[in-house]
């Protein structure tokens, strides 16, 4: 209990610190507001005023039918280390970001839809195709124990991911897609990205992460090359920017 009177700031930053210290740890449910009000011995206008505050911080999210779903998650870090194929592959891993959660004792979770179409100008020049040729795109939202965290869009030239297990819809590929185009032939040996690492998401976007408008978002364009400097694969993330820490060890010369 809390016998002096607590505005709603106070109650915003008691319950910040009780999410952040794991007392309610991502994906749970929130207590509802009439219980909470009685616990900071609060209305409950002010309690709902703290919830909004946290809401747009992106610590939490009210869901219809459910009440209100802690979204705060340590921020999974994003380096080179995350593409070796140890990391990728270990425990029946499907990819770089089912290691990501699972280091954040999370559960990963995929929905994925696969389709032919033609690609943006900017992936259809990086994968050295006609701005009018049809690519291969899987389409993925990342989730984390039912957050959403992550969009992707991977692309890669029809002729080398048509009839292969690129085609299949669902999260079926052990590795990740770098492992499926490695046991196609064509192993990836160097990446780059593009990083925009703060920019508002579209409305879309903002959608389907399940996101308020005004929450930055960073941008990552990957590009994997096999020996030969072929580009094989363009993936497009788009991430809340409080859910990604970035890292890159670079020579200098």
């Amino acid at each position: 209990m809390h016998p002096q009177r607590l505005g709603y700031r106070e109650i915003a930053a008691a319950l910040r610190q009780d999410i952040r210290a794991g007392r309610y740890p991502p994906a749970s449910v929130l207590p509802p507001e009439p219980e909470l009000a009685q616990q900071y011995g609060a209305s409950r206008s002010l309690v709902n005023r703290a919830m909004s505050l946290l809401a747009a911080e992106g610590l939490v999210r009210p869901r219809q039918g459910r009440g209100t779903i802690v979204t705060w998650l340590p921020p999974m870090l994003h380096s080179a280390a995350r593409y070796s194929r140890t990391t990728r592959e270990r425990d029946g891993n499907r990819g770089a970001f089912d290691s990501d959660v699972k280091a954040i004792g999370l559960e990963p979770q995929h929905e994925i839809t696969v389709e032919r179409a033609v690609p943006p100008a900017e992936v259809a020049d990086a994968l050295g195709v006609a701005h009018d040729e049809l690519c291969l795109v899987r389409r993925r939202r990342l989730l984390a124990s039912g957050i959403p965290v992550r969009i992707n869009a991977s692309w890669f030239p029809l002729e080398i991911a048509e009839s292969t297990v690129l085609e299949e819809p669902g999260p079926v590929i052990n590795g990740g897609i770098k492992s499926a185009l490695s046991n196609l032939g064509y192993r990836q040996t160097t990446a780059s990205e593009r990083i925009v690492p703060s920019r508002l998401p579209t409305e879309a976007e903002a959608s389907v992460l399940e996101i308020s408008p005004e929450r930055s978002v960073t941008e990552i364009v990957h590009v994997g090359q096999t020996a030969e400097g072929r580009s094989v694969e363009v993936t497009t993330t788009v991430a809340p920017a409080h859910y990604l820490v970035i890292e890159h060890e670079f020579p200098l010369t």
